[in-house]
């Protein structure tokens, strides 16, 4: 009995430790740029268990709190149902600039500084076609005048005196362009003219299909607001209000004769290295990163980033990681690409740097975006290779360079902030707690394991090895979890695991590849392997893993236990 009471007091206190280090806590605004009068919301949510909200104190010093307000919902993730407690306080700000936001000490977590830019000239006073004078809505284009195919920023933004008790906006779809919404609709307070509204700014992207004019429908509100303060309390009763926006007319211009192909019309585009190798090696990997800054499209409208061919040197590009806004009323989006070269030859090597050509809407004039080249001599492989086959798998390329390339990459993590001494005593604290509850789980684990030696012991001797040698019992027993790797792992770990269950582990997929007898298991390897570097189909590949290894790997004979064709050469004696 004592020994069940540990197990369950180990498991409490380990399902405890793991809440506290898997909980997750950030802070955001829901605008980065504002203008005078305005307000501003800064979200902090945590899904760790807390009992009161964030200390905005830091705050004061810039910024008039308005209102502050507490959502918690449920909802599924993979480690069960969490909790997820967001607090928002709506902040006016007391100046203009750039006025930077400090990081939060909250639920045992220290948020991200956070910068917001706060434009000294107010917006200017929107249009009131029709509706009361305590509701009234409107909708504008970043772009009166733009060309075919652009990506214009479409706000619609409803703007109310009294609070706002139910409803609904809508924004019609023009003929002759697309309009989709963008992201959540956003709610912060405006003062024109004295008096204090409450906007609701929705966003859309509209891209014209034809040059010529293109009538935009009016967008409408319906809703009912309250009036009396027992209305607004209770959310109840009210009045009806309808507002009606004016109809705009947007002139669209052709594509000029002289405009770069493919057409690419924006505001600005810039590209810049991330992340370059020092040196290059055969069959070893080293990785560029590119990043390109549009202002004026979203990743729809934006050309695949591609690095030129490097004679001599194999390139495997990652999928592109986009971070898409909606700043000053229209479309930015930052494309960031990771690119893995693996020379196949010693010498000098040259990656042209990428271009992309693009029309400046601004200045109705054509642009190019271009990258420096770059160059590198091409040494000899760790351990001494001098070549490689233009196949070399990248993935093991890359675990050879890991040694190679902390010499380049040493300066840039010497430049990484010191963790304050609070942080370094709280994570002593709870790495001391965890060493702690590991020595307790191994001691239960000792103890259940001598009670099930006795019971280890048959099962190995029907499969057919002594006890405490690899036999198929054994891996009859991984099954599920080799089944829950391939539906839910990441490709590189299951490549790593198919490798270590092989006896002795394979070095590489290569060696996997040869050593799997069934040709369905090797196929689903090198679909596995062409997934991985991102010129396969990940669907596919989990499909013909889930196939082929239902009932685990078949290994070919291995040399020492095949039987040789030969006769000996000495007989043996009678």
């Amino acid at each position: 009995m004592p020994r069940y009471l540990l197990k369950l007091v180990v498991c409490v206190l380990l399902l405890g430790l793991s809440a506290v280090a898997s909980a997750q806590t950030r802070a955001w605004l829901d605008r980065t740029s504002i203008r005078a009068g305005e307000t501003v919301t800064l979200n902090v949510e945590t899904t760790a268990n807390v009992a009161h909200a964030p200390d905005f104190a830091p705050l004061a010093a810039n910024f008039e709190t308005v209102g502050t307000s507490e959502d918690t919902r449920i909802e599924p993730s993979d480690r069960g149902l969490i909790a997820r407690t967001r607090y928002s306080v709506q902040l006016r700000p007391l100046r203009s600039g750039r006025i930077g936001i400090p990081a939060l000490n909250f639920a045992g977590a220290r948020t991200q500084a956070l910068e917001l830019f706060v434009e000294a000239a107010p917006a200017p006073p929107p249009d009131q076609p029709t509706g009361t004078g305590d509701v009234f809505i409107d909708a504008v284009p970043d772009d009166n005048n733009p060309y075919v195919q652009q990506a214009v920023g479409w706000v619609v933004r409803l703007y109310a005196a009294s609070q706002v008790l139910g409803g609904k906006i809508d924004q019609a779809v023009p003929d002759g362009a697309s309009l989709t919404k963008i992201g959540d609709d956003v709610q912060y307070q405006r003062t024109i003219n004295g008096q204090v509204y409450t906007v609701v700014e929705r966003r859309f992207l509209l891209v014209p299909e034809r040059s010529g004019t293109l009538t935009m429908p009016a967008a409408v509100f319906e809703g009912r607001v309250g009036t009396t303060l027992i209305e607004q309390l209770t959310g109840s009763g009210g009045d009806a209000r309808r507002a009606v926006s004016r109809v705009r007319a947007l002139q669209v211009r052709p594509a000029p004769a002289d405009a770069p192909q493919p057409w690419l019309p924006l505001r600005s585009l810039t590209l810049s290295y991330r992340s370059t190798p020092q040196q290059l090696r055969v069959g070893n990997s080293a990785s560029v990163i590119v990043e390109a800054s549009v202002d004026g499209a979203g990743l729809a409208q934006m050309p695949e980033l591609q690095l030129p061919p490097i004679d001599g040197v194999q390139v495997f590009a990652d999928p592109v990681q986009a971070d898409e806004t909606f700043v000053g009323g229209r479309p930015r989006v930052k494309l960031t690409r990771k690119f893995s070269l693996v020379p196949s030859r010693e010498g000098e090597v040259r990656l042209d740097g990428l271009r992309l050509d693009w029309w400046d809407v601004t200045a109705r004039a054509a642009r190019t975006a271009s990258l420096p080249p770059l160059s590198w001599t091409v040494g000899r492989g760790i351990g001494g290779t001098g070549s490689a086959a233009p196949a070399a798998n990248p993935a093991v390329a890359a675990a050879r360079n890991d040694a190679a390339n902390a010499a380049a990459t040493a300066p840039a993590e010497a430049d990484a902030p010191a963790a304050a001494p609070g942080a370094v005593h709280k994570g002593w604290a709870v790495a001391a707690v965890l060493f702690a509850l590991l020595w307790l789980g191994t001691l239960v684990w000792a103890l259940q394991l001598r009670a099930q030696r006795a019971a280890i012991a048959p099962v190995a001797a029907a499969a057919g090895a002594a006890p405490g040698q690899s036999a198929p019992a054994t891996l009859k027993l991984n099954l599920p979890a080799l089944r829950e790797l391939i539906d839910r792992g990441d490709f590189d770990h299951i490549a790593s695991v198919l490798r270590g269950l092989a006896t002795p582990p394979a070095a590489d997929d290569d060696e996997l590849v040869e050593r799997l007898l069934d040709p369905a298991q090797r196929d689903a390897v090198q679909a596995l392997r062409r997934a991985r570097w991102g010129s396969g189909d990940g669907v596919d590949a989990r499909n013909r893993l889930r196939a082929a290894f239902a009932q685990g790997p078949q290994w070919r004979q291995s040399s020492a236990q095949r039987p040789s064709a030969l006769p000996p050469l000495y007989p043996p004696k009678k």
